[in-house]
């Protein structure tokens, strides 16, 4: 039977026979069989590389002659004669000398054969004694190194089952080593993308480039709690005759290093929200107002669901207070979502006066002036946390599972509660959070507390006023309004993006949106001065050039800084649009049989480059229509063309008559990314 037929044939129990490694030729084993008289009978290629004779110069010559130095001769004589009379193999190293005249020391193997018809002969087997030494100590630090690595190490075969794991690995996925051997890779991975990592893994092994520091989030079966992050390398091995063997896998635990950085991240953001609210939270003397900017900063970033809830005699400036354990009458101001829940249905509507008994977790709230913390909500929490059954069980579908209430606090005075609840969030509230809610609490309690004693002299000034004037009917403007401002999601500094709805004479409105280039306070500080100037450039009745005209002169005397901005003025009257553009991103227009498309404006000059003329164009809007404008940081990435970030845009404007706020929230959600670098402005108006 040839080689090839060997390799390629079954053995008897009807299994494939198991293709040779290439360890034997790395070695070079060489076989010699010596006959009674010591002369060569046997030589293989694998003698003639190892000791330079060719079999036509070996066979027949006497072996020890040939191959042993004179003063080794008798030795090696008396082995020889020693393995042929006993039967006793011999083991060992000896100089033995080339053809080349060089002595190089081999290791034997030696035993005694006999054949058919009992003739004795001798067979030594041979290596290089060098390269034996060196393989051995390479073995040797091999098995030290994945033994003692602190590194995880396992060795799979072509089809991704276990071969061997280290110590180091059976640590690090708590899955002692013989549970890991004959299974597959995704049946002891903790993540989530398995299948993403198996097919790494077979693209190494087809393409023999490694994979190096995968960087991979899970959690362990010996911590399922917690979340560990680990570095995966990939690797293909071969023997040395390119026939692959499997693939090796390195394993480090990162896990410290991605709770630090994940920590690190929180702080970034609950800093850049405390600096948000303290621009967004506040900003008029109105106690409406100011609950809803409460709840809009806490939104998504602190909670899911987001309340806040006044008791009514603070709202009413009385000082009227109850028993600690007895009833409160609150009156709900705010209430948001992250998106759309059965959680709002079991919560208060804004404007709705309700009473909650003193077992209520919000009314412990204000009683005691102290965070109520529930980490994992039960169903009798759910029960004092709900003002019914009915309302108990709708946020069960919801999903809630974790609470928070904070006081509102101006003075030493309990106004009322911040109410916060998670559903989607997996994480529960912690310290952090009840620190973070506190702030948040205390900045908007003390401009509630400011707006409410302001709107009880307003009411009584508006009473008084009223009385004295002929009743009309309210006036409109023509426009349904909603608006958004959010900061950058991957910094902590806050930005310079600004919208403003300002109302004109005759029932027109301007719209605005800029965006002051570059982020910080000092960009900040001129956005806030660019509103103001804007606001009292629109209160001379100019044209929209010109008002960008006016602003483009007062941006060249700041220093360095360069400004985007879109003013447009809208006449309900009219239901024209009057339009100028300082370099910013085109509004989108769509509406009722209107397909969604960019107004095309002149770009114009930014603001701040100075001697550019701006020009105004007019669009003609119909009933229905829908305006948006915005700043860049909705739809520009690093990663994607600007044009295809447009075409999304104008793709979820295909519903004109869908509520505004709906379509604020699915701008925002649909197209802003965890890693967006830059804060949004967002002004939706819609035509009546």
């Amino acid at each position: 039977m040839t080689a090839e037929s060997f390799h390629s044939s079954s053995d008897m129990s009807g299994h494939e026979a198991v293709r040779p490694t290439g360890l034997l030729d790395v070695l070079s084993v060489a076989a010699v069989v010596l006959n009674a008289e010591g002369r060569i009978v046997f030589w293989t290629p694998q003698a003639e590389e190892l000791f330079g004779y060719t079999a036509t110069e070996a066979l027949g010559k006497e072996a020890a002659r040939l191959l042993i130095r004179p003063e080794h001769l008798q030795s090696v004589m008396s082995l020889f004669a020693e393995v042929l009379a006993t039967g006793r193999s011999w083991a060992g190293a000896f100089p033995v000398r080339h053809k080349d005249g060089s002595t190089r020391v081999m290791e034997f193997r030696n035993m005694r054969l006999l054949d058919d018809v009992g003739d004795v002969y001798a067979l030594g087997i041979a290596a290089d004694h060098t390269l034996l030494q060196r393989v051995e100590t390479d073995l040797a630090l091999c098995e030290q190194l994945i033994n003692q690595s602190p590194i995880g190490l396992a060795l799979m075969d072509p089809e991704l089952r276990y071969l061997l794991v280290n110590p180091a690995l059976e640590r690090i996925d708590g899955i002692p080593a013989e549970d890991h051997i004959g299974r597959h890779l995704r049946e002891t991975l903790p993540f989530s993308d398995v299948d993403t990592i198996e097919s790494a893994l077979r693209q190494v092994l087809t393409t023999g480039t490694p994979l190096l520091d995968q960087y991979h989030v899970g959690r362990p079966p010996s911590d399922p709690d917690r979340d560990h992050a680990w570095s995966l390398s990939f690797y293909r091995l071969e023997d040395p005759g390119g026939r692959i063997l499997g693939a090796a896998t390195s394993v480090v635990d990162v896990t410290e290093r991605h709770r630090a950085a994940t920590e690190a991240d929180r702080a970034r953001r609950r800093l850049a929200l405390i600096a948000d609210a303290s621009t967004r939270v506040g900003t008029s003397l109105e106690v409406e107002q100011t609950a809803h900017e409460l709840a809009d900063i806490a939104i998504p970033e602190l909670a899911d669901v987001v309340a806040v809830d006044i008791l009514d005699s603070a709202l009413a400036c009385r000082n009227n207070r109850k028993p600690d354990n007895g009833a409160e009458l609150f009156r709900a101001l705010a209430l948001k979502a992250a998106r759309p829940t059965v959680a709002l249905q079991a919560a208060d509507r804004p404007g709705d006066l309700t009473a909650y008994d003193g077992d209520r977790l919000v009314t412990l709230c204000v009683h005691s002036g102290r965070p109520v913390l529930v980490r994992h909500v039960g169903a009798d929490d759910l029960r004092r946390i709900a003002r019914d059954a009915e309302a108990a069980e709708l946020l069960a579908r919801a999903g809630v599972h974790s609470y928070l209430a904070v006081p509102l606090i101006a003075h030493g005075e309990v106004l009322g509660a911040l109410d916060l609840k998670r559903t989607v969030n997996p994480i529960p509230f912690d310290q952090d959070d009840v620190v973070l809610a506190s702030e948040l609490a205390s900045r908007a309690a003390m401009s509630i507390d400011n707006a409410r004693w302001f709107q009880s002299v307003r009411n009584t000034a508006l009473t008084l006023q009223r009385s004295l004037l002929p009743d009309h009917p309210p006036h409109h403007t023509g426009l349904e309004l909603a608006s958004r401002y959010q900061p950058a999601l991957s910094t902590s500094e806050v930005g310079g993006d600004w919208y403003d709805v300002i109302p004109l004479a005759d029932g027109r409105t301007a719209l605005v949106v800029g965006d002051v280039m570059g982020n910080g306070i000092d960009a900040a500080a001129t956005m806030g001065r660019l509103r103001t100037a804007t606001c009292a450039y629109a209160d001379l009745d100019l044209p929209p050039s010109a008002v960008l005209q006016h602003l483009d002169k007062i941006t060249c005397d700041l220093e360095h800084y360069i400004v985007t901005c879109l003013y447009a003025v809208y006449d309900p009257h009219t239901r024209e649009c009057h339009l100028a553009n300082a370099g910013h991103m085109p509004p989108a227009l769509a509406g009722p049989g209107r397909t969604p498309a960019l107004l095309d404006l002149p770009a114009g000059a930014p603001l701040g480059v100075g001697g550019v003329p701006f020009e105004t164009t007019t669009a003609d809007l119909g009933s229905g229509d829908l305006l948006v404008l915005y700043t860049d940081g909705l739809v520009e990435t690093r990663h994607h063309p600007i044009d295809d970030r447009l075409n999304v845009l104008l793709s979820f404007l295909d519903e004109p008559h869908r509520p505004l706020e709906e379509t604020c929230d699915l701008l925002l959600y649909g197209l802003r990314n965890p890693d967006d670098h830059d804060d949004v402005a967002l002004l939706v108006a819609r035509t009546l």
